[in-house]
């Protein structure tokens, strides 16, 4: 339904070096469901997105992590990508920003590389999550049951492991909207 998500807006988390595919293909399901959703990042301009090694295309930043409150969003989605990944995991904003999402219960939907953020906010330990597998030590180190699964649902946490496995993502995140 193109208004099933009218009014619920989505904070998409992240940095230069971004996975772009896991970027364009949430946001657009997102906004065809009817769903505001931002790119924010940590200075103003644009960010650069990536094709696994390459970059690719740039996006417009709609806001800065310091100038956005969570209360005012239903959601974050966390992209991949291992140079946005990396980058992002140690930007105190942008863990304060997931903090704040998971402590009053927001949605977090986080794909491939995007987990290490919520494993530097201290986020993971007790969740049961999927990621790219090149994670799976870091996420069961911090305390995560991590699975082989295309989406896993775990509370208000959607995780996702790759780029194959956007659709089921998407709709996972659509879903977790509109209930």
């Amino acid at each position: 339904m193109a208004d099933s998500l009218k009014g619920k807006r989505v904070a998409i988390l992240v940095t230069d070096g971004f996975e772009q595919v896991e970027l364009t293909g949430p946001k657009e399901a997102l906004e065809k469901a009817g769903a505001t959703a931002e790119i924010i990042s940590a200075k103003n301009g644009e960010v650069t997105g990536w094709n696994h090694t390459t970059p690719a295309s740039k996006f417009h930043v709609d806001n800065t992590f310091d100038s956005i409150r969570m209360e005012d969003y239903d959601a974050v989605l966390l992209p991949g990508g291992v140079v946005n990944s990396d980058t992002i995991r140690s930007d105190e904003m942008a863990q304060e920003l997931v903090r704040d999402a998971a402590s009053v219960n927001k949605t977090i939907a986080v794909i491939c590389h995007g987990g290490w953020l919520l494993i530097s906010a201290d986020l993971v330990n007790g969740k049961r999550m999927t990621s790219w597998p090149s994670l799976t030590d870091d996420l069961k180190n911090a305390g995560a049951e991590w699975v082989d699964e295309q989406v896993v649902v775990d509370g208000h946490l959607i995780s996702s492991r790759k780029p194959d496995d956007i659709p089921a993502f998407s709709q996972a995140l659509i879903d977790a909207l509109s209930a």
